[in-house]
């Protein structure tokens, strides 16, 4: 097989976004996973904030890893990839001046897109993770992040949650993010085709979608009609990999207590409680008293 450079990687993700077929990405977590995904057909594949943070940290997806964390984990996925990996930038790891390191270090990692999202992140004490930065400082972030790469290949996909404000602001939105120069607009929270036309009717960028199995938006030919030709059916892989460890020691251990259920290990492992627990005491507060 030739090997494609993460130049030529970029040129067919661009490829993918101008085409007429939706692609489903696969989700992947490491060099082996990446090779099986290729070897199954996808044509794409993403390395999830979410994941990256149960490999580095074991923890929950809170906004603890660090830039240089996930660009290192990106890096060792495209190094062994020779399919175009979507690397999630998060909310660019801080204001524009840090969106413009995050697209310097993922484009040197090997990502061939990126996603950027207008969340606030980290969270405020008792803020719900999904609430949504100022439209301005969002485009901000865009044009910031234009500027900053040096391969125009690079694909710049703007990311909002659509579940968690109005059309009209979802609409405003993502028109500006178009202006901004987005490559493409990525949404997450489509209830179904009716709500995705209404969304995107003013858009002339391609579509990406963020669908954690919603049977709504399974038809292919009709997410491919509708402009949408990407899509990201949740991070099963590396879930089932964590089940799949833990059943295996599990019987090597010998113990006869209870397996736990998926649900149940994330909570346990990732010490879900205890980040609460620590948030409610030194985020609320501001000074760690009880």
């Amino acid at each position: 097989m030739i090997e494609r450079s993460h130049h030529e990687l970029r040129k067919a993700f661009g490829d993918l976004l101008h085409g007429t077929v939706c692609k489903f990405a696969a989700s992947v977590f490491d060099p082996i996973s990446v090779r099986m995904a290729s070897d199954l057909g996808f044509e794409v594949a993403i390395q999830g904030g979410s994941v990256a943070s149960l490999q580095v940290l074991g923890a929950p997806d809170i906004a603890l890893l660090t830039l240089d964390e996930y660009a290192e984990q990106v890096s060792r996925v495209g190094r062994a990839s020779q399919i175009p990996i979507i690397g999630d930038a998060d909310h660019g790891f801080g204001n524009a001046l840090n969106v413009m390191r995050t697209v310097t270090e993922l484009q040197k990692a090997g990502a061939a897109a990126l996603t950027l999202e207008d969340t606030h992140l980290p969270a405020k004490y008792d803020e719900q993770s999904n609430v949504l930065i100022d439209i301005d400082e969002a485009a901000s972030k865009i044009y910031a992040a234009r500027f900053a790469r040096s391969d125009d290949a690079l694909s710049i996909i703007a990311r909002t949650n659509v579940a968690v404000t109005t059309l009209e602001d979802s609409i405003a939105r993502t028109t500006a993010y178009q202006k901004a120069g987005a490559d493409a607009i990525c949404l997450v929270g489509v209830k179904n085709f009716q709500h995705l036309k209404a969304l995107t009717a003013h858009l002339s960028l391609p579509i990406m979608l963020i669908n954690y199995g919603n049977p709504e938006l399974s038809n292919v030919d009709k997410l491919s009609g509708a402009n949408v030709r990407i899509v990201v059916n949740g991070h099963a892989p590396y879930l089932s990999a964590i089940k799949a460890t833990y059943d295996a020691l599990h019987e090597q251990s010998g113990m006869e207590n209870s397996e736990l259920s998926l649900p149940e290990l994330l909570s346990k492992y990732t010490l879900s409680d205890k980040y609460r627990e620590w948030a409610k005491t030194y985020l609320k507060s501001g000074h760690g008293s009880h």
